[in-house]
């Protein structure tokens, strides 16, 4: 099914971009399973050959306690995959072990700030402080921070005064089919002006289990 996921994504990002509606990138989250593959890299390739994909639209997200089970294995098949020009973003960020010597090695372009740091951001002074701790290092890291699991304006509030570069979560959208983003993007309907991200229903042979991330 890990396959079948990515092929899908590919495909329904390449229908956006011939439909016109500009290039969407999408990210899949990658089981351990599919990640300690031996074919992973060459599979992920396929998927963008057979689609047309540009391989900057695909981004792929794996969690720390998955990298830290095999750390040299897991950073030789991250850098395959990032020579390939595919995106990387470590999943769940704060619920694993990696170290930052660990972190430092990873050839990532963005954190995840998992939801359980977001969800009492707005009177729990550990979570903030957590969050503000994962934003600025991964700003030192040269590295782009997304919160998950957004649902309030007051979350919203405090992660964009502490310059969090993406969000999503239900404040902005629930899931929703491929159809339904296309229809958004075509209309381009105006979103809260702290922006977010839009999930895609997985069923909907779109980004499967992973959102899809505007700019906060």
């Amino acid at each position: 099914i890990g396959e079948w996921v990515v092929r899908s994504a590919c495909r329904q990002a390449q229908a956006w971009r011939e439909a016109g509606l500009g290039p969407i990138a999408v990210s899949v989250n990658v089981s351990a399973r599919q990640f300690e593959e031996a074919r992973l890299v060459d599979r992920v390739g396929a998927a963008l050959v057979d689609s047309g994909l540009p391989p900057a639209l695909l981004e792929l997200e794996v969690t720390e306690s998955l990298l830290m089970r095999d750390l040299q294995k897991s950073v030789a098949t991250m850098r395959e995959l990032k020579a390939m020009g595919v995106s990387l973003s470590i999943d769940d960020f704060g619920t694993g072990y990696s170290s930052l010597s660990a972190l430092k090695s990873f050839p990532i372009s963005r954190l995840k700030i998992d939801k359980s740091f977001v969800s009492e951001l707005a009177d729990n002074p550990d979570d903030q402080a957590i969050a503000m701790a994962v934003i600025s290092l991964g700003h030192k890291l040269n590295l782009k921070v997304i919160a998950e699991g957004v649902e309030t304006e007051q979350q919203c509030r405090f992660l964009r005064e502490n310059e969090c570069d993406e969000m999503q979560g239900y404040l902005f959208s629930k899931p929703v089919p491929a159809a339904e983003i296309a229809r958004m993007v075509a209309l381009h309907v105006p979103q809260p002006e702290y922006c977010g991200s839009l999930a895609v229903a997985p069923e909907q042979q779109a980004a499967a289990a992973a959102p899809l991330a505007l700019d906060a």
